[in-house]
């Protein structure tokens, strides 16, 4: 019989993930899955003719590191299109191996031992550890339902000379919150004359509710000055299993992400980066994300309106809140696993993410499905 090796962990206080939780027990159930935010209706057929055709054309080999040369000048000309913001297409965009890996590189590359990284709670549950791996302190800021709106005092409050970077979601998962002009003027103010490098997750940036405008750090010239942009193509093209998405950010802070990425993956899919730079050769594609996620936002809503459910009104992102607070008194774990059991649908307890379990009784829901099931769903939760 072997020793156990001894074993030190890096991220003690991580386990499975409530999304695997979840999954498994909907899996065993066979319930309906309003849980995970990824889509459940194909893509582009266009999309899958251009990959396969870029496979069969030989493009299978190692991609450029920072990425195909067609698809960062399709990546700044659209950012320059929307936002007015012309980066520089050889030193200040990289196409990445998934958001998820962009992410990991900035904070990996930008944020040192020591350090503190200002997050905002409920978040993403890869935030809190990717900070930690460098040795470095979250400095978690909670956000109150149903609002959820950033206290910009307490932000003010809380920097101090280790504040190395502050790390925003909008649109927001899982809150469905976006930021508002008053937002930004409070982030330029409170950062200006400071070294607080701003890391904006925007992977549901064409998914803006209501005729809002998407206030990407990329829009405004001072916040783009300090600020590491990093979306999805996965989300924006309904191929979130492809793991391709890109990040924007001024050459000093690009050439440290850059030497964190050649190391981690060296370079995102090929054949997906041919397919995706001939797809966005084609202006609007992403146009009318917003009108046909609002679409399924209002008919979810709709469909919940004889429910006990409370809804939390969602301005973007694939996702809403409900408040099951006049229903139980259970936890909201205890709720959503009760859901899948006795009810066949599956959600996500918003307790999840926040590091301290802080439970408001509040689900979140995913409306990134197809309309039967999006229905049935409801129909199911109207009973409850």
């Amino acid at each position: 019989m072997h020793t156990p090796i001894a074993q030190r962990s890096k991220l003690p206080n991580v386990g499975t993930t409530i999304f695997t939780v979840i999954g498994q027990l909907a899996a065993k159930h066979q319930a309906i899955n309003l849980s995970q935010g990824a889509p459940n209706f194909p893509c582009s057929a266009e999309l899958i003719r251009f990959a396969h055709e870029a496979m069969l054309e030989g493009h299978n080999q190692y991609a450029p590191m920072s990425g195909l040369p067609a698809l960062r000048q399709a990546i700044v000309d659209k950012v320059e299109a929307l936002y007015g913001q012309r980066y520089d297409v050889d030193s200040e965009v990289t196409v990445m191996a998934s958001a998820s890996e962009a992410l990991f590189s900035a904070v990996t590359a930008l944020v040192h031992d020591g350090d503190e990284v200002i997050v905002f709670e409920p978040a993403f549950d890869s935030y809190i550890p990717m900070i930690e791996l460098q040795g470095a302190t979250p400095v978690v800021i909670k956000l109150a339902a149903p609002e959820f709106a950033i206290p910009w005092d307490e932000v003010a409050a809380r920097i101090t000379p280790r504040t190395r970077m502050i790390l925003l979601n909008t649109p927001h998962n899982p809150t469905g919150t976006v930021l508002s002009a008053a937002d930004v003027a409070r982030l330029e103010a409170i950062t200006d004359g400071t070294d607080i490098v701003v890391l904006s997750d925007e992977v549901y940036e064409h998914v803006v509710f209501d005729g809002e405008q998407h206030h990407s750090m990329s829009r405004h010239p001072k916040l783009a000055a300090r600020s590491v942009v990093v979306t999805s193509f996965g989300k924006t093209f309904h191929v979130t299993g492809w793991r391709v998405g890109y990040c924007l950010a001024p050459q000093a802070l690009m050439d440290e992400i850059r030497k964190v990425h050649q190391f981690a993956m060296f370079a995102a899919d090929t054949p997906m980066q041919y397919a995706l730079a001939k797809l966005m050769a084609e202006p609007g594609h992403y146009l009318g994300l917003s009108a046909f996620y609002q679409q399924k936002r209002d008919l979810l809503s709709q469909a919940l309106a004889a429910s006990p459910l409370k809804l939390i009104p969602s301005q973007g992102s694939f996702f809403m809140l409900a408040s099951f607070a006049l229903l139980s008194d259970e936890s909201d774990s205890d709720f959503v696993q009760r859901l899948i059991v006795e009810h066949g649908v599956a959600t996500i307890p918003v307790s999840a993410f926040y590091r301290d379990g802080t439970d408001q009784r509040v689900i979140r829901l995913s409306f990134a499905k197809d309309d039967a099931t999006l229905l049935a769903g409801a129909e199911r939760l109207c009973r409850i």
